[in-house]
């Protein structure tokens, strides 16, 4: 899940928000509000939204320093992590390859809802000292405390992805041995909580539960669609064993002058070939890549006018992997970056194109003959 809006870095982990997380926010906002409103009417509306909208801003840096916890430990034993997307159940370590063995794994995992733990812990100490109840900073600390307990017992809950799936997959693997085996038992045991909570949660709906009914079945489906990624993921990295992206490379990519205009090109080689990557070169060198990202944007009055060369991504700007790396390294690449087609070079010397489109032809072919 990847950031629409970046709030800035922390230890050098980029922080982001998904659009999701807005909806989330505004539920919580209206949701206290008219909890502080009713059970404390002397307030008045202004102080009880005040209060409402500091908690739930609160609730979200909880939320952040959970997540904060997964990666700090995470790249304490040299995990990479891209990113921490905050959306609407919550927030996700982006991280970039898997922890190296089982105890990682499980400190790792069991970080975040300790982290809750402790700092739900502090608000309910802490509201002893503010006042007595009925104060805004006691019923705030109150509810802060509560619901980061509360959020520590729910990731704690073996639903793979959630933490306590995490946690479970950690125990297989230190049994088995094998991170693969484990995972696709914690998979599978992921999908059935999900199928649990989505019953639970339609019971609850039309046992008169309301919204917060469907909640629950919506988080259900999260846990039951995730695991199922999840399971999925790991037939995926079984088919890329051994692959490497030379091994699925495109050799033959079309080299094209750079002195050549755009109208000419997208009639005479784009339309009739239907190739998606093209070299440009320049006085009989390589000097960059050209794909219809690169067009799409420039005006059609344009194209007569326009050489290939001005709107090439140049060699020097493209992100290029040799032909030995393993084909599963090359998509995470392509993942990390948002590209589309990615250049092998050997020796410095263009040895081919790897693309999306070839990687999902592979699996293709892998699904058909059943290997």
């Amino acid at each position: 899940m990847r950031s629409q809006i970046r709030l800035g870095k922390i230890f050098g982990i980029q922080i982001g928000l998904h659009y999701s997380w807005f909806l989330i926010g505004i539920l919580i906002v209206t949701s206290l509000f008219e909890e502080f409103h009713h059970s404390n009417p002397a307030w008045g509306d202004n102080v009880a939204f005040a209060v409402a909208l500091a908690t739930a801003l609160l609730f979200f840096v909880s939320l952040l320093l959970h997540e904060l916890s997964h990666s700090v430990y995470a790249r304490s034993h040299g995990i990479p992590v891209r990113e921490i997307t905050l959306f609407a159940l919550g927030g996700v370590s982006q991280l970039e390859k898997e922890p190296p063995n089982a105890r990682v794994e499980f400190w790792m995992a069991f970080a975040g809802p300790l982290t809750s733990a402790v700092i739900g812990g502090i608000c309910e100490m802490a509201r002893g000292v503010v006042g007595g109840a009925g104060t805004p900073f006691y019923e705030m600390l109150s509810w802060l405390g509560y619901i980061n307990l509360a959020l520590a017992a729910f990731n704690v809950i073996p639903g793979y992805p959630l933490d306590g799936g995490r946690i479970l997959r950690a125990a297989l693997w230190w049994k088995s041995g094998s991170m693969e085996r484990a995972t696709r038992t914690a998979a599978k045991v992921g999908q059935s909580v999900g199928v649990i909570f989505i019953l639970w949660g339609i019971l609850q709906f039309f046992g008169g539960a309301g919204v917060g009914g469907l909640w629950i079945s919506f988080i259900g489906w999260f846990l039951l669609t995730a695991a199922g990624e999840s399971y999925a993921q790991v037939g995926l990295a079984h088919a890329f064993e051994g692959v490497t992206a030379g091994d699925v490379m495109s050799r033959d990519c079309p080299a094209l002058d750079g002195n050549e205009n755009i109208e000419h090109f997208v009639h005479d080689e784009l339309l009739r070939t239907g190739r998606r990557c093209f070299v440009i070169t320049q006085n009989g060198a390589i000097a960059g890549l050209l794909t219809p990202h690169e067009i799409k944007d420039i005006e059609r009055a344009r194209w007569p006018f326009t050489t290939l060369a001005d709107v090439m991504r140049p060699l020097e700007d493209l992100h290029t992997v040799p032909p030995d790396i393993p084909l599963k390294n090359a998509l995470e690449i392509m993942g990390r970056e948002d590209l589309n087609q990615l250049p092998v070079v050997k020796e410095g010397r263009l040895a081919g194109v790897l693309s999306r489109a070839q990687i999902l032809d592979y699996l293709r072919t892998r699904a058909e003959l059943r290997v």
